[in-house]
């Protein structure tokens, strides 16, 4: 074979390696850009659900089955689409990247709406307001103000917005010249944490308010809160950001919801007040 031969094989490989190069780079890039669409789901028949039913009254598992606020509002939009609800119980440390591996269509659980999560994913009108607090036992003297956790063992959601914040006040009381926490423990799931302020594994925990008023409510004389630590933010239902459509059907879903009274009906049975649902104002710059 001649040395011109050779150099025309290899420029032919070479041409057929690029063009091979450039057709899989093509199908992937347009795989990942292939939106989710609501006709596909009505196609399909079905559309699957990730939710974490442990953070009641939002989403908890009574008598066998998911019920709760987030629950009554999901069946409503569900009932609109006109398909079959699959629903999976999922621990939250793991469900952001079961939705990116595209495991199911929306998670429809209690997720804060913090920066960097806008800007990962696609999330509908908030469900929710509330704020971070610090929630301690009741007649507890040692801890009455928030400050006063420092040096104290502190709980809280492990891979929750509230695992951030406490990190965050932790910064702010070192700052201030205090100690910081004794231990910050965290727990897979939200009754954990509760059960564990309650026997005395932790001196306080850091946690929403929804959910601090719901524990005084159903255990009177167990739990008091102290005081906020963050101002009010929203809580919301994610999809991926090629699923847009699939998120904005949702969103005018919980705002025909809220047009209509209904949710504040949800609300008043879940909670015992009422919170406003914006439909504006509440996204970063740059959210998907």
């Amino acid at each position: 074979m001649t040395y011109m031969t050779r150099k025309l094989i290899d420029r032919g490989l070479l041409r057929t390696t690029l063009a091979g190069v450039v057709v899989m780079t093509a199908l992937c890039i347009s795989g990942q850009a292939r939106a989710l669409t609501l006709d596909e789901i009505k196609q399909r028949g079905k559309i699957v659900v990730a939710t974490e039913a442990a953070y009641p009254p939002f989403e908890m598992v009574q008598d066998g089955k998911i019920v709760g606020y987030h629950k009554d509002m999901l069946d409503y939009c569900i009932d609109k689409l006109g398909v079959q609800l699959e629903q999976l119980d999922l621990p939250y440390q793991g469900i952001f990247g079961g939705l990116m591996a595209k495991k199911y269509d929306i998670v429809v659980t209690t997720v804060g709406m913090h920066k960097e999560r806008q800007l990962k994913y696609a999330f509908t009108v908030p469900t929710a307001e509330g704020a971070a607090a610090v929630m301690k036992r009741a007649g507890d003297s040692r801890i009455k103000k928030a400050e006063d956790i420092s040096g104290k063992v502190v709980g809280a959601q492990l891979g929750a917005s509230m695992e951030k914040v406490g990190l965050a006040y932790q910064e702010k009381l070192k700052g201030k010249g205090m100690a910081g926490y004794k231990e910050f423990k965290l727990f897979k799931a939200a009754p954990e944490i509760y059960l564990s302020l309650a026997n005395g594994t932790v001196d306080a925990v850091i946690e929403n308010t929804t959910q601090i008023g719901l524990m005084i409510k159903e255990k009177p004389g167990i739990y008091e809160m102290v005081e906020r630590i963050r101002d009010p933010h929203y809580m919301g239902w994610i999809t991926r950001p090629d699923s847009k459509e699939v998120r904005d059907f949702f969103s005018s879903c919980i705002l025909e919801l809220r047009d209509n009274g209904k949710l504040d009906k949800m609300q008043d049975q879940w909670f015992g007040f009422r919170m406003e649902i914006p439909d504006s104002g509440f996204r970063v710059p740059g959210a998907q």
